[in-house]
């Protein structure tokens, strides 16, 4: 065992023996602790947006407000507001009148959170929403590629919160690797499908259960006949929020081969409205490291090389990309087949592959012949098209007529399938995910129907027969 790993069961087992110790959380201590998360991350909104944009070299100020801070702090809000009611117990009918039963959804101990770097308040907070209402405790291991916000969270979660509530792990990959093996209760992990594989398997040796979301390749489908300005400016309005770096950002588009100019033009158009500069303006967000704005240039040149082409959105005057700043202007990839790695690989970035077929029914042979997506988009006016997409396609969410529309609607679980995660999330789904349904049942004075298991049986037998119609 490493020193890391060590250390981390040290901090872990004292959480644990703190949580047994304290009994079941109450409601108002379980409110008290989302209050506490939803005004720490309000009341430091500022110094956090600082550290996460010099994280990203430059992270726009809306992207950090909108989705890491107000988007966080409603869904613990919602929970604090809810918690009482989802705590209760649910009866149930037994087949004896004199017994008694019920569900009691029962804490399940101390949750891992393993959250990434593109929304690193979001995604180390919303699950948070879940196992605090459900009367969990939790560790934190942030990404290791935004060092500034994961000191930064260390600090304020020690200040808001004791040791045995809520913990913050910083380190590198040796560090997430000896957390994924820890003993959890519960290990949620954010990240790439290759890393999710990792963290199942080093979280089997000691049989935790996991949550898992793990992003993948979320397709866009227009429908021939849907207005095509409509569909490029809200997929281009997601492609460039965080500059792409979202696991439910649109990662290809597929439409009918006539609309490809028009869609190309829509998407220039909107794109010059919103971004008027990019290299200079504070709105537009980097990509997060040179390794990743590396990556994303040699997708882009390998699906040249393989035949693409390559339509840079940039503003007149600006190159597309500049190493300085790691800005990179949205680029839609045309003409691309399916050995490019653009087509291989998810995006996690302002590059846009387009690709047409000739219907809806094509779109949905294409998506079932790949892992099933964090969330499919179709926009169509055709209600029966509505319902065939949804019969035919599975996806961890389907929003028709927008893009990412779903994940900040509390009421609404959030999670993969298959190659995109397992496990939900947000809402009451979260409080459910982090709790144990435990079914409780008590027995009555008499306690005849336990008796119906005493010897001897012939009586009984003979009454079981004549119930199920005399047997076969």
């Amino acid at each position: 065992m490493t020193n890391a790993s060590t250390e981390l069961l040290g901090i872990l087992n004292a959480i644990k023996r703190a949580h047994l110790a304290a009994g079941p959380a109450s409601a108002a201590l379980r409110r008290d602790r989302l209050e506490r998360a939803a005004r720490l991350i309000i009341d430091h909104r500022h110094a956090l947006e600082k550290a996460i944009s010099a994280d990203f070299g430059n992270r726009a100020v809306y992207h950090t407000l909108a989705a890491d801070i107000a988007t966080t702090a409603a869904g613990l809000r919602h929970s604090a507001a809810q918690v009482e009611h989802w705590m209760a117990r649910e009866i149930v009918s037994a087949p004896d009148a004199e017994v008694q039963a019920w569900i009691e959804p029962q804490p399940l101990g101390v949750v891992g959170i393993v959250s990434p770097w593109n929304f690193p308040i979001n995604l180390a907070f919303a699950p948070l929403a879940g196992v605090f209402a459900a009367g969990n405790t939790a560790l934190i291991k942030p990404s290791e590629f935004t060092p500034r916000t994961a000191d930064l969270l260390g600090e304020l979660v020690g200040a808001h919160f004791d040791a045995d509530e809520l913990g913050v792990v910083i380190g590198g990959p040796d560090v997430s690797s000896a957390f994924t093996a820890l003993p959890f209760d519960h290990l949620v992990f954010t990240g790439s499908t290759a890393v999710g594989k990792f963290v199942m398997r080093s979280a089997a040796e000691n049989l935790v259960p996991v949550t898992l979301e793990l992003g993948g390749k979320c397709p866009v489908v227009i429908e021939d006949g849907f207005d095509i300005a409509t569909a490029a400016e809200r997929t281009l309005t997601v492609k460039t929020f965080n500059a792409g770096q979202i696991c439910l950002s649109p990662d290809y588009v597929m439409l009918p081969e006539h609309a490809v100019a028009k869609f190309v033009m829509q998407a220039r158009a909107f794109v010059s409205r919103m971004f008027p500069t990019i290299q200079d303006n504070s709105d537009y967000t980097s990509v997060i490291a040179p390794r990743h704005y590396e990556r994303l240039l040699a997708l882009i040149a390998d699906a040249e090389a393989k035949g693409a082409t390559a339509i840079p959105l940039n503003p007149p005057g600006e190159p597309f990309h500049r190493a300085d700043t790691r800005k990179i202007a949205p680029v839609l990839l045309v003409g691309v087949t399916e050995d490019m790695r653009v087509m291989q690989e998810e995006v996690f970035g302002p590059v846009l592959p387009i690709l047409t077929l000739p219907s809806v029914k094509a779109a949905i042979a294409r998506i079932n012949a790949h892992d099933r997506p964090l969330a499919a988009y179709l926009f169509s006016d055709n209600p029966a098209t509505h319902d065939a997409f949804a019969a035919s396609v599975t996806s961890g969410a389907l929003v028709i007529n927008d893009i990412m529309l779903h994940a900040s609607i509390d009421a609404l679980p959030f999670g993969g399938v298959g190659a995109s995660g397992m496990g939900a999330y947000h809402g009451v789904h979260g409080f459910r995910r982090f709790s144990h349904m435990r079914p409780v049942v008590v027995q009555g004075p008499s306690g005849a129907s336990g008796a119906r298991l005493r010897a001897p049986y012939a009586d009984k037998q003979a009454a079981l027969e004549t119930l199920l119609g005399g047997g076969i």
